[in-house]
């Protein structure tokens, strides 16, 4: 917790936010060649962005993006050629958005630049556009996809994949529905969470975390019972984009290694697999962190406690009271994968060794089985 201790994080070099904002990127880009990154659902938004010059829309974009997307979406960036690359969507999108615009014109695949720091380029501008708050991967330098082959994460890292500009427009947010608004909330305000939490904290990361974490805790609720609170949602898109600028520096930890063999195994929404086990990785860390809990419990106006059973059953109840069904076998886990999944997450070394109390494979599996 040194102040004197090196760190580096990366921003997005040009940064808008508020209502009407969207619109802005078509006079910052200019008249020029745009390639929109986008699912079906936020392909319609193309028009609010008001650009100029040829533009070209790819929709084909999983919500759990895999690398066959990417694939898809760099054959079509080959073709088009872009000189700007948009993504236009959450987590998902952006993150392909970030690879393409990384990729589209070099000798680097997937497999060469897996990792930290292997990235040779940037190929074209990138814009990012949220138009959900949860991952915050407009303000990262991270992308995650599926492999089709090990069915695992497949994490790449660059400042090159940094935004040259991020949009914060929270009436492109407003169409998000409760339940959706409800789990990527979770996701944010877990990013901030456990980067608070991280061995690796750091002062710097952690004033960004409790932003994030305050905000939440301020407009989640509102945001997930009235979808066009305008001040709600852009609330969440700041916690959201706090907790982006907190995955590079520090990272996340044991909840979101948890988290992955929901959604590569079972198809569980990201935000839903993290806001599952939101509660019970909070409690299991508490022991080793009980000041900064504290805080957290604080912010989420829940009753201050050092007991685990108390700050699970709390924390599991403000999840619930948002709408969010909180058994994983209610959504689509089988109990018998469980083993193999805790195996699996366990191995997840790049997040477990962040976690600030260590987490046996027996843990892992008895942290999903109070979640089932």
């Amino acid at each position: 917790m040194e102040l004197s201790r090196a760190i580096t994080l990366h921003l997005p070099k040009r940064f808008e936010v508020g209502q009407g904002t969207a619109a802005r990127l078509g006079a910052w880009a200019g008249e020029v060649r745009t390639l929109v990154i986008a699912q079906p659902v936020t392909a319609g938004m193309v028009d609010r962005l008001d650009l100029a010059g040829a533009v070209q829309v790819f929709d084909g974009v999983q919500p759990e993006p895999k690398d066959t997307d990417l694939d898809a979406a760099l054959v079509v960036a080959r073709d088009f050629r872009p000189d700007l690359v948009v993504g236009l969507g959450g987590g998902s999108v952006m993150d392909v958005a970030k690879l393409v615009a990384a990729l589209w014109n070099s000798d680097q695949g997937l497999t060469e630049v897996a990792g930290p720091n292997k990235v040779a380029q940037k190929c074209s501008l990138l814009a990012q556009v949220a138009t959900t708050a949860g991952t915050g991967s407009e303000g990262g330098i991270r992308a995650l996809v599926t492999s089709t082959g090990t069915g695992m994460k497949v994490a790449v890292e660059s400042p090159h994949m940094a935004a040259d500009i991020a949009i914060l427009d929270p009436d492109l947010t407003m169409t998000v529905p409760p339940a959706v608004t409800a789990a990527t909330g979770v996701d944010a305000l877990a990013h901030c969470v456990e980067a608070f939490t991280n061995i690796n904290a750091h002062p710097l990361i952690d004033d960004y975390a409790r932003m994030g974490i305050r905000l939440a805790g301020q407009f989640l609720r509102r945001a997930v019972t009235d979808g066009t609170d305008a001040e709600a949602r852009a609330g969440m898109l700041l916690s959201s984009f706090y907790g982006g600028l907190c995955l590079g520096p520090v990272n996340t930890a044991a909840g979101h290694a948890l988290a992955y063999p929901l959604g590569t195994r079972a198809g569980i929404p990201h935000g839903l697999s993290v806001a599952l086990l939101f509660a019970d990785v909070l409690a299991f860390n508490a022991p080793a962190v009980p000041g900064k809990t504290g805080e957290v419990l604080a912010a989420l106006g829940l009753p201050a406690s050092d007991d685990p059973a108390q700050i699970r059953a709390s924390v599991a109840g403000y999840c619930a009271d948002l709408g969010i069904e909180m058994s994983m076998q209610a959504n689509g886990a089988k109990e018998s994968d469980l083993r193999a999944w805790a195996e699996e997450a366990h191995g997840i070394r790049r997040l477990m060794d962040n976690n600030p109390r260590d987490m046996s494979v027996d843990e892992v599996e008895a942290i999903y089985r109070a979640a089932f």
